[in-house]
């Protein structure tokens, strides 16, 4: 995998944040209530971990690395409110993904996740407004494009993973080298 192109991280970012709909505007407002929210990730951290030690698929990923686990979590988590979300924050989500890759976590784990973490975080969120739902649907709709937007990067380590691999196979079933490979491909462009 280190062999391949490098990855263009301004247009990843782009491209993504037009694909999950995160706007400046949801930027803006996730830095803005940081401060009103800090305190209450802990909890979605705690609530979040409870329900994976309950999958049994999880938890041989979880053994003996819970609390770890936890401050690593604590810590995106608080990265979902700071921004900028630039192509810095885009690169940390990917080598999350990597790492994820790296310890075969099913990227059907990741989506499952983004679902129970945002669930956990809007219960927060309604805990913070009280009734003004303008603020609470702000709040929601940026914290749904941050997510949107952290995962889809996350999950592009797994498909240029995935490429790597099926090229392996090529060049081991070919006998191709790798130098005769990336020849034809820069002839090819």
């Amino acid at each position: 995998m280190d062999e391949q192109e490098p990855i263009d991280f301004t247009t990843l970012v782009r491209r993504t944040k037009i694909l999950t709909g995160f706007t400046p505007e949801h930027e803006a407002v996730l830095t803005q209530v940081r401060g009103e929210l800090r305190p209450h990730l802990p909890a979605v951290t705690e609530a979040f971990y409870s329900v994976l030690e309950t999958v049994p698929k999880a938890r041989p990923f979880l053994a003996g690395r819970v609390d770890v686990l936890k401050k690593t979590h604590l810590m995106w988590l608080d990265s979902l409110f700071s921004g900028p979300f630039d192509e810095a924050f885009a690169r940390q989500m990917y080598h999350v993904g990597m790492v994820h890759v790296k310890v075969k976590l099913p990227v059907e784990f990741m989506q499952g996740a983004a679902t129970l973490i945002m669930t956990e975080l809007t219960r927060e969120v309604a805990k913070v407004c009280g009734d003004d739902a303008e603020h609470q649907a702000a709040i929601i709709a940026s914290m749904n494009g941050v997510i949107g937007f952290s995962v889809a990067i996350m999950q592009e380590s797994y498909q240029a993973s995935s490429l790597a691999e099926e090229l392996e196979k090529f060049l081991a079933i070919t006998g191709m080298s790798r130098v005769l490979f990336n020849n034809l491909a820069l002839a090819y462009k």
